[in-house]
């Protein structure tokens, strides 16, 4: 008898420390979450390099345990092992890294060609300016603000970086948002630049663009990082990772150092910050109120530097003459999801002219866009901090 007393007691104890006993509705509806976020990237091939490891770090972070019990195995968990890996979350080591990653990927080509198309990517960070009042509307710190309004720049990493220093708290709500509607671009655009360009504008044809020298090319990246950094200096971090990646690109003698940038480097902290992220959004922590908040205005931001990137173009036809008009269908490209936004332009406008293909001259407000996020970032910080 005592023998199945103890072993009943044992049982007992085994059960009060498994999932089973200490999950919540919580947990089942973000377990969910991840498992859609898989689905979104399998299925539809939407951003699965970065959806499927925040899908399943959502799985991660969404196994319940007894808290009481301190297994040092939780993410919140100091001294634990996804705790330490999230540090480079917290800490803002990632971003600087996956952003001289981005750098050695990105050719700046059309930018240089036609540099007035950094005007749109400048008039697409209206979308994070834009937020912040929105979020100061509705009851936010300026601090949270800022963070809630950097989604509007689509970068998550620039979003993460931001947010780990103005409002570290809401850092599981704000990643999963921005890389959301990162992955949901191909969703949310096309309508809106189809409502604000006419049939007459879709079919621009815009010059071609000129032939750039190697040395453009590397003078570039050099008075990039001067000219923006003395501008914001506290965008240095995620400013200067970026146009090192590229010179290290453009240089032409640092080839390994280049591919190691845009190759193992970024692939591995894209898988890091992809798992903690996504781990960080446990059930206790994010299911709130405050997070459908965030949702709510981040996507309302897209929507905003969507349509402030296409305007802006259609304002500046005003003033170009005939031969030098901007296809609007590029204005939504000045949001810094390189090379999606970019994508959807040429897909756009091919539904209109078969024969015109926009993914260079698209590519000039997107890289763009990829600078005008970071310096928003760095004037948000600088501000707010």
């Amino acid at each position: 008898m005592n023998i199945l007393l103890s072993l009943s007691d044992n049982l007992s104890t085994f059960w009060e420390f498994t999932g089973f006993a200490n999950a919540t509705v919580g947990h089942l509806v973000m377990i969910v979450i991840g498992l859609f976020f898989i689905y979104l990237a399998v299925k539809y091939e939407y951003e699965p390099l970065l959806l499927v490891p925040i899908g399943f770090g959502i799985l991660i972070g969404n196994i319940p345990f007894a808290e009481a019990a301190n297994l040092g195995i939780g993410i919140y968990e100091e001294g634990s092992v996804y705790n330490i890996l999230y540090q480079g979350v917290v800490q803002g080591w990632y971003p600087p890294l996956i952003f001289m990653g981005i750098g050695a990927m990105t050719d700046f080509t059309s930018l240089i060609s036609n540099p007035k198309l950094i005007l749109i990517g400048a008039a697409a960070q209206f979308g994070i300016f834009g937020a912040y009042f929105i979020a100061l509307q509705t009851g936010f710190e300026p601090n949270q603000a800022g963070a809630i309004g950097i989604i509007g720049g689509a970068d998550g990493p620039t979003a993460i970086f931001l947010t780990s220093k103005l409002a570290p708290n809401l850092l599981g709500a704000v990643a999963i948002s921005a890389y959301s509607y990162m992955a949901l671009i191909p969703v949310i655009q096309p309508p809106f630049m189809r409502w604000l360009t006419t049939s007459k504008e879709r079919v621009i044809r815009m010059k071609t663009p000129r032939a750039v020298s190697q040395t453009e090319k590397i003078i570039f990246p050099i008075l990039g990082m001067l000219l923006t950094t003395f501008l914001v200096p506290s965008g240095l971090p995620l400013l200067g990772m970026l146009f090192f990646g590229n010179i290290l690109k453009e240089s032409g003698v640092t080839r390994r150092l280049a591919e190691a940038a845009r190759g193992p480097i970024i692939d591995i902290v894209t898988i890091l910050l992809g798992v903690t992220v996504g781990a960080s959004t446990q059930a206790t922590t994010f299911l709130k109120f405050q997070s459908v908040q965030i949702f709510a205005i981040g996507a309302v931001s897209f929507v905003i530097a969507t349509c402030c990137g296409i305007l802006f173009v259609k304002l500046m036809n005003l003033f170009l003459k005939n031969g030098d008009k901007i296809n609007p269908l590029i204005g939504n490209s000045g949001v810094s999801a390189v090379p999606d936004s970019a994508r959807i332009s040429q897909q756009v406008g091919l539904g209109y002219d078969p024969s015109n293909y926009l993914l260079m001259h698209a590519m000039g407000p997107n890289v763009a866009g990829v600078i005008g996020s970071a310096v928003a970032a760095g004037i948000l910080l600088g501000f707010l901090i």
